[in-house]
């Protein structure tokens, strides 16, 4: 089992430069003992793909990736060719994780018709595959249309994983990518939904919100503040009612050394290969690199 964090992991708000910050953080993470780091995309924010290939670069030895790259509406050659440009960049330590994003959130952010997610999804990974793997690309599906006239000069081969949660990206996700990486999908969900949806050897990579402080109460009530919309999306709420959750924050792991190692042990119980941390930093670094030295011990 394997322990990574996510990064901005909430206290670069007032950073004069968010990509040397994140750079930074990822040497921090490198030296606390950390496997990988994975970066989160939004539409005004660092680039992810960028900045885990320069990170990459920058810190030798880690694992780094995407939590996650949305689909939609990011054209497969496109997201192909910087994760290709990634994995060259770092000496093949990028993980390209991709998502369908939100209908509610990517339709009137970006003024465009949300796709069918399932079909979507399933055109998009074939057409990755299809890249990575070397071919020349002639594909017309009902989503996405790919006709390249020759194959990728980059060339090698770039592992995929889905931010899959549900049954049926959960089964697309098992035939054409390299595991999962849900959020929110706490210890009962993992075993019960996602594990036995997913073949032998593929990575399910549990990112879990966790933060080890002296003041849990004052760090919960910030928690709660910030995730409370998680609830209002649909993929969202299905997963904390398999769960039995009423609010996202209830999954958060917040308190002391014991709490949240204890917490993390039953994502790997559930059958999780991997626990990403995520908000560690979601009131201050000082909790952020606490909660790093702790959580590292359980790496292997």
């Amino acid at each position: 089992m394997t322990i990574g964090v996510s990064l901005p992991a909430g206290d670069t708000a007032t950073t004069p430069n968010l990509v040397d910050e994140l750079i930074a953080q990822t040497r921090e993470a490198a030296e606390a003992g950390l496997k990988s780091v994975w970066f989160s995309q939004l539409p005004l924010s660092q680039d992810a793909i960028t900045v885990a290939a320069l990170a990459g670069r920058e810190v030798p030895g880690i694992e780094v990736g995407t939590s996650v790259v949305p689909t939609y509406p990011r054209h497969p050659f496109l997201v192909a060719s910087a994760a290709q440009t990634a994995r060259a960049a770092t000496g093949g330590r990028f993980t390209l994780g991709i998502g369908l994003g939100s209908k509610g959130f990517l339709g009137p952010v970006y003024g465009v018709d949300y796709p069918p997610p399932i079909r979507h999804l399933r055109e998009y990974l074939t057409v990755l595959k299809q890249v990575f793997a070397g071919e020349a690309v002639d594909f017309e599906g009902e989503t996405v249309t790919a006709k390249a006239p020759g194959p990728s000069t980059v060339g090698g081969d770039v592992p995929v994983v889905v931010a899959a949660m549900g049954p049926q990206a959960l089964r697309v996700t098992g035939e054409l990518a390299d595991g999962t990486l849900p959020y929110l999908a706490g210890p009962r969900a993992l075993s019960e939904q996602i594990v036995p949806a997913l073949p032998g050897g593929k990575r399910i990579i549990a990112a879990v919100p966790a933060v080890v402080t002296g003041e849990p109460d004052e760090v919960r009530a910030k928690a709660v503040g910030q995730m409370a919309f998680y609830g209002q999306i649909p993929s969202y709420r299905k997963i904390l009612d398999v769960e039995g959750v009423e609010h996202a924050a209830d999954l958060a792991l917040i308190g002391d050394e014991k709490t949240v190692l204890e917490g993390l042990r039953r994502y790997y119980d559930a059958g999780a290969t991997d626990v990403v941390v995520t908000q560690a930093g979601i009131r201050s670094a000082e909790e952020r690199r606490r909660t790093w030295e702790v959580v590292s011990s359980l790496g292997s």
